[in-house]
């Protein structure tokens, strides 16, 4: 008796009405009709402490499993990291993306970022031990590795997602470790290396880049890119965001476009369609890809009057917006169509995790 009790209660708390904001998790797993919603943690014995707080202590996450799912199943896997002020189960609800899984049939990681290592609970993307693949970012690169190990996930087909802050370390993440993702996508975010302060990172969020922080940022381009791949990349902004200006938008997309010429100088160049503007039902956007090769590899969506929320989202939840365009279906249309060529049977994105975790 006690355990069906248990069980329900368990059941309870993934409802539909907006969780309480706690960043504590455990190893529980929250029963949702077949599907699985795990709650555990992920702790890198080998990382090194940072700036007073020590990474050790590893992450907390949430990992998403679709009905049916099966240890012999091969499943695509997206990374989603939240931004500022949210966690895994408001990004879970406010996005939708547990319910768009199991339509799409994929599984979806929600790491976690704890107050001791940002009192707002944002992703430190600005700091010179992230912007070098350190910290932070080894830290997720770890976890996503380790959970591409133990669950039915294809490693053909991982994917890394982010809003705001999240959309700023999806990008570095990209960019750093780029040989462990198929596409990225980034809703409302910021440039790699744009900033490399705290104070440097509120400017450029209010403002944009300026052509000296943009220069700055291009040499870390270059250090990481030996051995790199081009991650194709979806890039949302809503053009009403006071938060994190439009133009950010402008310059990943022009970061990525210089990087991708960087590291296929012979591939002609990347030509971009004539910009579209697309009826939602609600807003209206604009879109315009880049190609490389024939290819499709990156793709900006610029919503009309779109404030800094997701698009689509749930409106319970902060930083959503109910109005369409769908963000969550827009990105996973997007993600799908990719997946990693020719990988190697020793994942080196995952070793190069761990030698930045090590701190080598």
């Amino acid at each position: 008796m006690f355990r069906l009790l248990r069980r329900w209660l368990n059941k309870k708390r993934v409802g539909s009405g907006p969780p309480h904001q706690s960043t504590n998790a455990s190893s529980r797993i929250f029963v949702k009709g077949r599907s699985r919603f795990l709650a555990a943690r992920f702790k890198d014995p080998r990382a090194a402490s940072l700036f007073g707080h020590d990474s050790r202590r590893g992450l907390a996450y949430r990992l998403f499993l679709p009905t049916g799912s099966a240890r012999r199943d091969s499943l695509p896997l997206v990374v989603m990291l939240h931004g500022c002020r949210q966690n895994p189960l408001s990004f879970a609800n406010g996005t939708r993306m547990n319910a768009l899984a199991e339509e799409y049939r994929c599984a979806v990681l929600y790491p976690e970022q704890n107050k001791q290592s940002n009192p707002l609970c944002c992703w430190n993307w600005f700091r010179s031990s992230e912007l070098t693949g350190h910290g932070e970012a080894a830290l997720l690169a770890g976890l996503i590795g380790q959970v591409t190990e133990r669950r039915p996930i294809d490693r053909r087909r991982v994917y890394v997602v982010g809003m705001s802050a999240g959309g700023a370390m999806a990008c570095l993440l990209a960019i750093r470790y780029s040989r462990l993702f198929a596409a990225c996508a980034i809703h409302s975010g910021v440039a790699y290396a744009a900033a490399s302060s705290a104070m440097q990172a509120l400017g450029v969020m209010r403002s944009g880049p300026s052509p000296s922080s943009m220069e700055h940022a291009w040499q870390f381009v270059r250090e990481a890119s030996e051995s790199a791949l081009v991650v194709p990349t979806l890039v949302i902004h809503g053009d009403g965001d006071t938060t994190v200006n439009p133009v950010n938008a402008d310059r990943i997309i022009e970061q990525l476009r210089a990087r991708a010429a960087l590291i296929e100088p012979d591939a002609g160049g990347l030509p971009e369609s004539e910009e579209r503007r697309i009826d939602s039902g609600d807003r209206a956007y604009r879109q315009q890809d880049s190609t490389l090769q024939g290819r499709l590899v990156f793709r900006q969506i610029l919503i009309e009057g779109l404030g800094h929320a997701w698009s689509g989202g749930d409106a319970r939840y902060e930083f959503n917006d109910a109005s369409r365009p769908d963000a969550s279906r827009l990105i996973l249309d997007y993600l799908m169509q990719f997946e990693l060529k020719d990988l190697p049977i020793a994942a080196p994105a995952t070793r190069d995790a761990a030698r930045a975790s090590a701190g080598v």
